[in-house]
């Protein structure tokens, strides 16, 4: 489903992606209300969302469509890759962000991604929104509550992933198998509530697992 208030912006989107034979758009909209009932009626695995429409806005619109077991993935759009908004619809389940101005091959790339069940990690950019925002933020109880489920292992995994490291190389890192590994991320990010890598990283950050880069140790 393709989500943006121009709809020649929408427009353009959905015809990237639907010249491609292994995607179809089945449904448009132009607000977060429509989004959030076609949500419901089309069952999409995947949405490209605005963030910034009237009405209800993508955040909001976000939040109400995911949840850590089921409805679609999403794929945030947005003009600016420093925002405020881009940070809190990770926060609320957004599995990565993608600047408006991408090139459609990278619209593609990320979309399917996405779709693979893996969040859009670019680093240069994620990590720069995280140290920006996480600051300030507060942890969220229940889900930082949670952390104490986790084993050792899951812990040392979870620091992995917030320092960027692939399942590979948290395997070579802990000297046991990449299959192990990917158990581990499983079960930590079922535990924890989350749907993905994205969410772990900023839960670290918030929880105060790691500091945001400039923030001195106690």
């Amino acid at each position: 489903m393709v989500v943006d208030d121009q709809a020649v912006g929408r427009a353009g989107f959905a015809a990237i992606v639907d010249a491609e034979p292994d995607m179809t758009v089945v449904a448009e909209a132009g607000d977060g209300a429509t989004a959030v009932a076609l949500a419901v009626r089309e069952a999409p695995d995947l949405v490209l969302m605005d963030i910034r429409m009237p009405g209800m806005d993508g955040l909001t619109a976000t939040r109400l469509i995911t949840t850590p077991e089921t409805g679609p993935r999403v794929l945030v759009l947005t003009t600016f890759d420093l925002d405020a908004y881009v940070y809190e619809a990770l926060r609320a389940g957004a599995s990565g962000f993608l600047l408006k101005d991408a090139q459609p091959e990278d619209l593609l790339s990320a979309l399917r991604v996405v779709a693979s069940g893996e969040g859009i990690f670019a680093p240069a950019v994620t990590r720069r929104l995280i140290n920006t925002f996480a600051q300030g933020a507060p942890p969220p109880p229940a889900v930082t509550g949670a952390l104490g489920q986790l084993t050792p292992r899951e812990g040392e995994v979870l620091l992995h992933i917030a320092s960027d490291l692939t399942n590979a190389e948290i395997a070579v890192t802990l000297g046991v198998a990449t299959g192990t590994v990917k158990t581990h991320v499983n079960a930590l990010l079922t535990k924890l509530g989350l749907r993905d890598r994205v969410q772990a990283t900023i839960l670290a950050y918030e929880s105060g697992l790691i500091r945001p880069r400039g923030v001195p140790a106690d």
